[in-house]
């Protein structure tokens, strides 16, 4: 990975941090704690056993020592805990913030942006990616905090008594961390390229679970089992990978940690044999001088070993960090403002250009307007534009020109208040895996009573009533267990809950037989009245109740008018209602020639 990224997503998790509150210091003021208990415990021993040994004084001399080493004993085991807790406390409030700023940013993004992954790959950003974040704030910034104070207020209590063993110390220390650095340079590209391929196994597998059904159909499961074992596969040499950088960096420390205390041992022991002679300002070393020291050596290192030791949660966070700042920093300046909705809906477009969110030209430049209370169809040929036109009405999609609301500009309404007057149903239903009244309540305070009229009214009272948990029916997931008509009757149900001022369909009745299309058509008629509708569809023949039709052609508005002005001119409408009423023809011949042919011949 380029240094220059890299420390660009290390500044960025690093301003992330005051997402985990009280709980990052408080789990640096207990490490610290604990470093100073250990510390006293490291004088008491070397007291004791320099009074005991050397001094021959007699041991109920250090019964305080003792009652003290013991109740520093528990007080470690209290701060560690505490310490541990607070990490935790730390890494679990980062991840919940994390989650809820993800999902609130592929919220405002829509599904214009949210269709440019697939599903398995928001899911492992959602889920493992923040995940991986845990260790990152839980475990090494703390860390590193710790690894320059602990160190630090040892040299301050061995200098004084042994300059030469301080000295020891101080050089040796640079190793470490130097060695993890070099270690550990290719641990965050090794982190990136596993998260970059469990995104793609993610969504590679959950697509496929999808139309597990058509591959059967079309024999081509065995062939999709070579792609994602060949993909599990990628993702296992990845992962493999990371744990070797990360046993390699453990063993690494662990050397230079071990031969720095054998460097400091040697010392001491070449001392007390007579052959080394300074360091120790002139006075002779003790046993508790060399006690305490070695005692506090392993310590020394402790901090910074540890930190070593997380400092594969850092890479991991880089690792995870990338596709996290990228959807967190998308630009969403021109998703709304701060205005609210006032006065009667009505929409007006001039010069209206819509984008994708990458700058490509979707629709326009087109003009037209939609009055209070009028009934809009939107037609045309698949990718003209017409869903681009929808996704930027909702807020979704980029767009230049004027698309003004009641009067005024969409960029400056407040999403959630322009929102909140609309009904949304399209031709794919999203039912939740919940049960029936959580479904088309939504988190809304309805009686079972207004529940079940609203159910009434989309024609879909029946289905309930039959269930015997009635409005309790569990929904599975992937709407399984419910027809596509039921499903989006449930999903026309929920929409009327909405009461809302303007009504967008985009292909409400597309993936529907034609019974449940008379139903659902039946019911949005009536639930439309007083109200603005805007729909896209292909059923042309159904556009005579509209007041107005907009054709648009190539993303250009070629054609507008009411059903019989268009039908009464030469033009894209005229020529997609032709090619309608040829295809119902030729589909219809065949039967008809079955019911002509005398019954022995059928």
């Amino acid at each position: 990975m380029d240094k220059t990224v890299e420390k660009k997503l290390t500044k960025w998790l690093k301003l992330q941090k005051k997402a985990c509150g009280f709980y990052l210091n408080l789990s640096v003021f207990f490490g610290v704690l604990t470093g100073l208990s250990l510390m006293c415990q490291a004088w008491l021993i070397a007291t004791v056993l320099q009074g005991i040994i050397i001094d021959e004084l007699p041991k109920s001399d250090f019964i305080d020592h003792f009652w003290a080493l013991l109740g520093l004993t528990v007080v470690r085991g209290i701060l560690a805990f505490a310490r541990e807790r607070a990490s935790f406390h730390a890494g679990a409030k980062l991840r919940v913030e994390m989650r809820a700023a993800v999902l609130d940013k592929l919220a405002l993004l829509g599904p214009a942006f949210i269709k440019g992954k697939p599903a398995g790959s928001w899911a492992s950003i959602v889920l493992e990616q923040v995940e991986d974040l845990q260790d990152f704030y839980a475990r090494y910034l703390p860390q590193v905090v710790l690894a320059g104070f602990i160190p630090l207020i040892i040299l301050v209590a061995v200098f004084p008594i042994n300059w030469a063993a301080g000295l020891i110390l101080f050089a040796t220390a640079p190793l470490i961390p130097m060695f993890m650095i070099l270690v550990g340079m290719g641990a965050a590209d090794a982190n990136r390229k596993n998260f970059s391929a469990l995104a793609r196994l993610s969504g590679h597998f959950m697509d496929r679970l999808k139309g597990l059904s058509t591959l059967k159909l079309f024999n081509q499961g065995e062939k999709e089992a070579k792609v994602i074992r060949k993909a599990s596969e990628e993702f296992r040499e990845r992962t493999m990978a990371v744990l070797r950088m990360a046993f390699l960096s453990s063993a690494v420390l662990e050397f230079f940690a071990a031969v720095s205390i054998a460097v400091m041992a040697v010392y001491f022991g070449f001392s007390y044999l007579h052959h080394l002679d300074f360091g120790h300002y002139g006075t002779p070393i003790s046993l508790f001088t060399g006690l305490f020291v070695l005692i506090l050596a392993p310590e020394f290192y402790q901090p910074l070993r540890d930190m070593g030791t997380h400092y594969h949660a850092k890479a991991q966070a880089i690792g995870a960090a990338e596709e996290l700042m990228a959807l967190l920093d998308h630009p969403t300046e021109q998703f709304g403002g701060d205005k609210k909705l006032t006065g009667d809906i009505d929409i007006t477009a001039k010069d209206l250009s819509v984008y994708s969110l990458d700058g490509s030209l979707l629709l326009g430049p087109v003009s037209f307007k939609i009055s209070a209370n009028e009934h809009v169809a939107i037609v045309g040929p698949s990718g003209a534009g017409k869903t681009s036109l929808l996704n930027a009405l909702l807020g979704f999609l980029p767009y230049k020109g004027e698309l003004s609301i009641a009067g005024t500009e969409l960029k400056e309404l407040s999403l959630a208040d322009w929102r909140k007057q609309l009904a949304w149903l399209g031709q794919e239903p999203q039912l939740f895996h919940g049960t029936l009244r959580d479904n088309i309540a939504m988190g809304r305070n309805l009686s079972d009573n207004e529940i079940l009229s609203l159910l009434e009214k989309a024609q879909i009272l029946d289905f309930v009533e039959q269930q015997p948990l009635g409005l309790s029916h569990a929904i599975q997931e992937q709407t399984a267990g419910l027809s596509v008509g039921q499903a989006q009757r449930i999903a026309l149900a929920r929409a009327l809950a909405q009461q809302a001022s303007l009504f967008i369909l985009d292909e409400p009745t597309a993936s529907l037989d034609s019974l449940s299309e008379q139903a659902v058509q039946a019911t949005l008629t009536a639930a439309m009245q007083g109200h603005s509708c805007i729909m896209v569809t292909h059923r042309l023949e159904n556009l005579s109740a509209m007041d107005n039709i907009l054709v648009i052609d190539k993303g250009a508005l070629v054609q507008q008018g009411c059903y019989q002005q268009l039908i009464a001119q030469e033009g894209t409408f005229k020529q997609m209602l032709d090619e309608a009423s040829s295809v119902s023809e030729f589909d219809l011949e065949p039967v008809e020639q079955a019911n002509n042919q005398p019954e022995g011949d059928k």
